[in-house]
């Protein structure tokens, strides 16, 4: 009988990726034992400009969700890893890819019109599809942003909710960059107070919020996230840096 030798690190990177990943879904239950929520949470873990082997990995660790930032570089993951996984989008959407992002995506985060959504709609129509879609908030106000402003949402969602094909979920926010995690708390706050205001309104089927991500998940958690959209905190192959 041969032995088998171990493997390097440097051979075989999954378990910095499995660590890593086993590592956030512990500040995950914890972040969920301190909210007031007390919601359920889904990781997604971005993948944009990850090699489909690190994806795979992950995968193989535990990953469910995936998302990506560009329907082009989805499109070329796709075939390789297929539906073991759901796919969200979870960056900017232009009009002229929503037929593509239609055969890719479970759900679209970044609605952030109504213009889109209306082409959301049509081209779903046409495909005999349903998508998931959250409206992209940009509640901190920070220009060059996408997002439609606060004030926008309920008109735009009121219309979207009318529309056949799409189901309307929830809402998004990415907001200003901050080395500090407290310095988003009062924009995940904001949203959250948004969707709520919706749903007193009438707008229904508003379960989620997608908020957080590496640096900031847990603030995220506690002020309500559903989704939380994590990249460099799993796949960074320099040991855990969560």
């Amino acid at each position: 009988m041969v032995g088998t030798a171990h493997p390097t690190e440097k051979e075989s990177p999954l378990p910095a990726i499995a660590d890593n990943l086993a590592a956030i879904q512990n500040r995950i239950r914890n972040a969920i034992a301190r909210s007031k929520y007390q919601q359920k949470v889904h990781l997604v873990a971005v993948t944009k400009t990850q090699p489909v082997q690190a994806i795979l990995e992950g995968i193989q660790a535990g990953v469910k969700i995936i998302g990506e930032n560009r329907v082009q570089e989805a499109a070329g993951k796709f075939p390789l890893i297929g539906n073991q996984v759901q796919w969200h989008l979870i960056g900017h959407l232009q009009s002229n890819k929503v037929k593509k992002a239609l055969s890719l995506f479970e759900m679209i985060h970044s609605v952030d019109s109504l213009e889109l959504a209306r082409e959301i709609d049509r081209q779903a129509g046409i495909l005999g599809k349903c998508p998931s879609i959250l409206l992209q908030v940009n509640v901190s106000g920070e220009a060059g942003k996408f997002g439609l402003s606060p004030q926008l949402a309920l008109p735009v969602a009121e219309q979207i909710s009318a529309f056949k094909q799409l189901k309307l979920c929830g809402l998004m926010t990415i907001p200003p960059f901050n080395a500090d995690p407290e310095a988003s708390r009062p924009h995940f706050r904001a949203l959250s107070e948004l969707k709520e205001q919706l749903t007193r309104t009438g707008i229904l089927g508003l379960k989620y919020l997608s908020m957080g991500m590496s640096h900031d998940f847990e603030v995220a958690i506690e002020e309500g996230a559903h989704f939380v959209r994590i990249g460099s905190a799993i796949f960074s192959r320099k040991g855990n840096t969560c």
